[in-house]
Order: C-alpha cells, then structure tokens, then sequence
C-alpha cells in the first residue's frame, strides 16, 4: 500500500538519514522524499511517499515518533492534504512535432525552459496524477532525461 508521511524534525545533521534508514529497515520502499525547511529555520518538515506493508511502515512510525529529533509525524494518507511535486523534462524535439508538442505544454501549464537543435526542456508543477499525465503524453515523443522533485504536502485546513 502507498502511504504519505509528513514529519517535522529538528533541523540539525543525520535526522534525515536516520529516518530513511528506519523505513529501509521496515521493508518499505520509499519513492520520493522530499526535505527542507520550515517558517521555522530549526525545523524541517520531510515527506517520505512509501510503498509497503502497513504494519511495517506503522511500527517505524512510532519508533521514529520516540526520537527526540523528531517533534511530530503525521500521517497524511489518512487525512486531506493536497501535494505538489515539480518535474523537468528534456523532449526530443524535431520541426515536425514542436507544434504537438507546445499544445501538450499549453494543456499541462508546462513552462519551456531551455531549447537545443533537437531538444526542448520544460518544467511543471502539480500534483502527482498531473505530473504523471504529462509523462505519459511526452513518452512517445523520446524522454531524454528527467528529473522529479518528489512530493511535498501539507494537511488541508487550518489544522
């Protein structure tokens, strides 16, 4: 099961590193984390998307949750949030597709960024399901490289 976790920690050396390694230790794959700091800068807020045995991610949950660096763990797959992530995205490009192409990029809100004889790079922002969709428009045209931020979230409402 795909679970999103959001923790704010103190921001200081090997607190990152000790929470990657306790969900590595609970056989929980973690496909995007991403860190930084908060309004606070002796706090950073970490989201980690994970992929896993519930139990498993449960029990580093609460582990993690002990750990003085550690000032709070939510949760977020159990609550309403909303997430954004950014993506950039190096296309192959030719003069036969650049109109596809730039009318796939209008749909997406996707920002050109750079532009080569045979290559065109843009940027987006948005939600995982966007992100992805976008991906999956660009793929027959020849990804050439990419590179996800991973997710970011914050609980909705004035919680």
């Amino acid at each position: 099961m795909k679970r999103t976790i959001s923790a704010l920690a103190k921001n200081e050396p090997g607190v990152l590193a000790e929470l990657s390694m306790q969900f590595g230790k609970s056989d929980a794959n973690i496909l995007s984390l991403a860190a930084g700091e908060t309004e606070n800068p002796e706090v950073s807020r970490i989201v980690l998307r994970l992929e896993g045995d519930d139990a498993a991610i449960d029990a580093a949950e609460q582990y993690l949750d002990s750990l003085d660096s550690i000032i709070q763990i939510d949760d977020l797959s159990r609550k309403d949030f909303v997430d954004r992530e950014l993506v950039m995205i190096k296309i192959a490009m030719s003069p036969a597709n650049t109109g596809q192409l730039m009318q796939i990029f209008e749909v997406f809100r996707a920002s050109v960024v750079g532009m080569g004889q045979e290559t065109i790079t843009v940027e987006m922002s948005g939600d995982q399901e966007r992100v992805e969709g976008l991906i999956q428009m660009l793929v027959p045209y020849g990804i050439k490289s990419m590179c996800r931020s991973g997710m970011i979230a914050l609980k909705r409402g004035d919680e």
